[in-house]
């Protein structure tokens, strides 16, 4: 059974993650660090994160492209091929675990996917799908990324109806992340309710350690203002939150909302997505390479001081030959003078 986190990057996936690693679920062999944007970590898996970029990239797409949803799916062959490297790929992070966790937002847009490599596995999945305010993620990739608002809200739109269409035919909860913060267990338990099963390790033990995870702290960025000065992308966004946080508060939205919301992304996909996805994909391959760059620049930057550290230990030593070299010249030079003046004396 894997418990899948699905939603918007920045809109509390580490946190929902955590609780249900915490809860009794394992985590990836491979977890992406915490840096500054994050300080408690992101829980991804890494290398799974870098195959999903290069999953979005192959169709011609990005982790941040606004027309990220809906799936893209490549020439029979080659999906066959990536859902067979997704599938390696998962059997090497998660092995045999009993209750595999997996976050990462690029899966949401990449779910079907996803779904075909767990079913040919024969694992069932349970959703948790957090539901942020969009300007308050907006407000993080603005921070983090430069986005401009406009483009936050779209993307956030895009995960957000790619994690709805995708798991209605699966077990699955929405929690706010506000809520969360503020009353873990009641989230739990509504997550527990809407799974129809108990959290696999959710003991008192568990519950403590929660409590020193989710802390006020970890909401960031509140959203000032409205959506409605976002013209058409604030005004999907609204729709879209709307709905999500009826479903959070455990009401049942109609989905017209959301399909009307994903024909309106479609028919504006139409109109310019040919400009915008090929340039969120060129700007992610850029990234790529310069962070493969800048890896290779501290890997050559690390040999280099380590060369220098060996040469200076090899110098110091060598210094430290010649000094003995020289005193042992200077016994030798005593001794003959010694030597020589015991000569004399006969």
């Amino acid at each position: 059974m894997a418990y899948l986190v699905l939603g918007m990057h920045r809109s509390g996936t580490s946190a929902v993650t955590q609780l249900l690693a915490l809860a009794g679920a394992s985590l990836p062999a491979n977890v992406m660090p915490g840096d500054e944007h994050n300080q408690k970590g992101y829980f991804e898996p890494w290398k799974i994160a870098i195959f999903n970029d290069e999953r979005l990239r192959a169709a011609g797409s990005a982790w941040d492209d606004v027309f990220a949803y809906p799936y893209r799916p490549l020439p029979p062959a080659l999906e066959a091929d990536w859902q067979m490297r997704a599938g390696r790929l998962f059997d090497v992070e998660f092995r045999k675990t009993t209750w595999p966790l997996m976050k990462d937002p690029r899966a949401t847009v990449l779910l079907p996917m996803w779904r075909a490599v767990l079913a040919e596995r024969q694992i069932a999945v349970r959703c948790v799908i957090p539901v942020r305010h969009p300007l308050d993620v907006a407000g993080s990739l603005g921070r983090r990324d430069g986005f401009a608002l406009e483009k936050s809200v779209l993307v956030w739109s895009a995960y957000m109806l790619a994690a709805e269409a995708y798991t209605r035919d699966l077990p699955r909860a929405f929690t706010g992340y506000d809520a969360l913060l503020a009353d873990w267990r009641k989230e739990a338990a509504r997550i527990e309710a809407a799974h129809g099963a108990p959290l696999p390790g959710l003991t008192e033990a568990a519950a403590r350690k929660i409590d020193t995870f989710l802390t006020p702290e970890l909401r960031h960025n509140a959203s000032a203002g409205g959506l409605e000065a976002l013209g058409w992308a604030g005004r999907l966004a609204a729709d879209v939150l709307g709905w999500f946080e009826a479903a959070a508060a455990g009401a049942s939205p109609h989905r017209a909302v959301l399909d009307a919301a994903a024909a309106e992304l479609e028919r504006r996909n139409r109109e310019f997505g040919m400009l915008v996805s090929p340039a969120a994909r060129d700007l992610a391959a850029a990234r790529a390479d310069l962070l493969a760059t800048r890896q290779q620049l501290e890997g050559a930057t690390a040999f280099q001081a380590e060369l220098r550290a060996d040469i200076e230990r090899l110098e110091a030593g060598w210094r430290a030959d010649q000094a003995q070299l020289q005193d042992a010249l200077t016994l030798l030079s005593q001794l003959d003078a010694q030597m020589d003046a015991a000569l004399a004396v006969e």
